[in-house]
């Protein structure tokens, strides 16, 4: 079923969202295979082993600025010109009492200098340079070492490499990383209802945009998809779905039939074919979810209402991949405080992930709701850059109030 799941509130036998996060983080080992790869194809991939510093980070002291490299001792004096230092060609003589080399931004200081004196405060005649305010020692230097130490951990195993990391490693010469290999991940939709882009949809049917959107996720998670389309609403159907998904993935994920409508049958054949730890969990929406072991692989049973699949998705599913794939954290959405624009309402007794909008405004920035909070409204969702997350207890929340931001950027 592609829908499916309950507006009633607290549910005494459900866990609670961190209840749930934390039994799902044990039950997600990290994968151990790793393979070599050149430094162009490991954006996104997690290091399986430390990374040190072959050489200092810069080499060589180094002008953080277009100037002249001079002696500091050498106090108000003029100073003779003596040559030219630019990046990648250095200056080769020494600078001595009363000289000093005009240099460029990240040539190396001659010997001899200990300072840079930048040339907006240089008062030049002929070749004599006179300097307009004092120059103290290591003045817009770059210290060899200064980012970098020779053998000091630059990365550590479980890094997750990001543009700025992989630029590190470039920095430091190093062309091949060993990464632990992608987390290999088969998914498939459940629901009669459920018709490919394209058909013509007759009463009660709907387009499968769930997979749409979980392979997206999937995919932004850098993880070896498997897409293994939709399954109709028949247990010999599924089960065999489970078994050739659980053969070929280190993680099985299917949307819908997780709830107990008389064609929810997953639940059911997690129990028979492998391991169920739970399938409740408090909080709006996304109640229906179970999680357990199918094989070798871990398992999830998203909920078929398409933005409490998307929910419980950030919540658990990409938590669970990023441990599973060797990242060493954090795992969970990052989260901020910042108060809302305009109130929300909420019945006590679940945990409530609404949809907001972050604005700016003459006091920073806020945010708010972005409408209708209905699980099926996936427009809203798509609005959406924010969650905004209300307690469990919380029976809503008045304009200005402080509330706690899980930010999607990055992650959607």
């Amino acid at each position: 079923m592609a829908h499916c799941g309950s507006d009633n509130e607290h549910d005494p036998n459900a866990r609670s969202v961190a209840e749930a996060t934390t039994a799902i983080l044990a039950a997600s080992p990290p994968i151990q295979d790793r393979e070599s790869l050149p430094l162009y194809a490991a954006l996104d991939r997690v290091l399986a082993e430390d990374v040190l510093a072959p050489a200092d980070v810069p080499a060589w002291p180094n002008s953080a600025m277009d100037g002249y490299a001079l002696r500091s001792e050498d106090l108000g004096s003029a100073r003779r010109v003596i040559g030219k230092a630019f990046a990648g060609h250095p200056f080769a003589g020494r600078v001595g009492p009363g000289e000093c080399v005009r240099i460029m931004t990240g040539a190396v200081l001659p010997e001899g200098a200990d300072a840079v004196l930048i040339q907006e405060q240089a008062e030049i005649h002929a070749d004599m340079v006179t300097p307009s305010a004092p120059v103290a020692a290591k003045a817009n230097v770059r210290f060899a070492g200064e980012d970098l130490r020779q053998g000091a951990i630059a990365f550590l195993a479980g890094t997750l490499l990001r543009p700025a990391r992989l630029g590190v490693l470039a920095a430091l010469g190093v062309s091949e990383v060993s990464v632990y290999r992608r987390l290999r991940v088969a998914f498939f939709s459940t629901g009669d209802e459920l018709r490919p882009l394209g058909a013509t949809l007759g009463s009660g049917q709907i387009y499968d945009s769930n997979r749409y959107t979980l392979h997206a996720m999937l995919s932004r998670l850098d993880c070896e998809v498997f897409d293994l389309g939709r399954v109709a609403d028949d247990p010999a159907a599924l089960e065999a779905a489970l078994q050739q998904a659980a053969g070929m993935a280190d993680m099985v994920v299917t949307t819908g039939g997780v709830s107990v409508g008389d064609a929810d049958y997953i639940s059911g054949l997690l129990q028979s074919l492998g391991q169920v730890n739970f399938w409740k969990i408090n909080m709006k929406p996304g109640r229906p979810l179970a999680f357990g072991q199918l094989g070798a692989a871990t398992f999830f049973g998203l909920p078929g209402n398409p933005v409490s699949m998307i929910v419980t998705f950030y919540q658990f599913v990409r938590p669970a991949i990023l441990k599973r794939m060797g990242s060493q954290g954090p795992w969970l959405p990052p989260t901020l405080r910042l108060p809302l624009a305009e109130a929300l309402r909420k019945k006590p007794g679940r945990t409530d992930f609404q949809r907001g909008r972050l604005l700016r405004s003459e006091t920073g920035l806020q945010v708010a709701g972005v409408g209708a909070q209905s699980s099926h409204i996936l427009s809203g969702m798509a609005h959406a850059d924010c969650f905004i997350v209300l307690p469990a207890e919380s029976a809503g929340a008045a304009a200005g109030e402080w509330v706690d931001v899980q930010i999607l950027e990055g992650l959607v």
